[in-house]
């Protein structure tokens, strides 16, 4: 019996979308308002959804504490009020666009779980717009 268990949370961050091998012509084109070169942010969204079978002895598919620890240590910690671009090693020469930062967070929480669990991203960027990456 395959349940899915879901953990929300938040970061702050900011960021630019642009490639470096453009010119600013070209990105400003490409990501318009998101190309600012003095970076803009907002207020992430996170929700990560682990599913697997409960465990008889404890109810649980997976102990949401644990869950929760691995989301701030590997996300929160590394991302919150952090410029994406500059701070955080993997988008050095990534561009953090909200599908690359699902993608990320993906393999930053899936390298934590047991591997019998299937892991699902969703990140709201805004209200709006959101990304969901399962690795599939």
């Amino acid at each position: 019996m395959k349940v899915t268990v879901h953990r929300k949370a938040h970061f702050n961050a900011a960021h630019r979308l642009y490639r470096k091998d453009w010119s600013f012509e070209k990105n400003d084109a490409v990501f318009g308002l998101c190309n600012n070169p003095n970076f803009h942010g907002h207020n992430y969204e996170l929700i990560a959804s682990v599913t697997g079978d409960i465990d008889p002895e404890t109810g649980y598919v997976i102990d949401v504490k644990i869950l929760k620890d691995i989301i701030k240590s590997e996300v929160e910690d590394a991302f919150d009020h952090k410029n994406l671009n500059v701070e955080v090693p993997e988008f050095q020469d990534l561009n953090p666009t909200a599908e690359n930062i699902a993608v990320v967070i993906y393999n930053k929480i899936k390298a934590k779980l047991d591997s019998k669990f299937h892991l699902e991203i969703t990140l709201y960027e805004t209200p709006r717009n959101f990304v969901t990456y399962s690795g599939d």
